[in-house]
């Protein structure tokens, strides 16, 4: 299973704790029920996103929030802002170093899958100004 399959399913156990009442084990344990066939190595990196976006959610949030000029963290989109937070969490948290324009590319991508049709412009846009404020 790829690396996108893994992310989609850190989206949605993210999603759920955003919004319900829940905690990180069942939530995972939930969006696992919903396929069949998973590696290993895919609930793995899915639990890294996971953990580690949780871990370093304040950390996270706040480099959103100074990257969003015109979005508050709480007014955006709730899918808007966990793929964003994966994104952010793996250009600056992840145990993999990644080139930046693929988690870029994944989080697009993300976005136009599972969002609005602004999605992908303005996820683009958050880490795009992130990328450019650390070169």
């Amino acid at each position: 299973m790829s690396r996108r399959k893994a992310r989609e399913m850190a989206l949605q156990a993210l999603f759920q704790l955003d919004f319900n009442k829940t905690d990180e084990h069942e939530a995972l344990g939930a969006v696992f029920n919903e396929r069949d066939g998973l590696t290993e190595n895919a609930k793995q990196y899915t639990q890294e996103l996971v953990s580690g976006t949780q871990a370093h959610l304040a950390e996270i949030d706040e480099v959103i929030a100074q990257n969003s000029t015109e979005w508050k963290l709480g007014r955006m989109a709730g899918v808007d802002r966990n793929i964003t937070r994966i994104a952010v969490y793996e250009l600056k948290f992840g145990k993999e170093q990644l080139a930046p324009n693929i988690i870029i590319n994944e989080a697009v991508e993300l976005a136009k899958t599972f969002g609005s049709e602004e999605s992908g412009r303005f996820v683009n846009g958050i880490l795009g100004s992130l990328v450019k404020a650390k070169a």
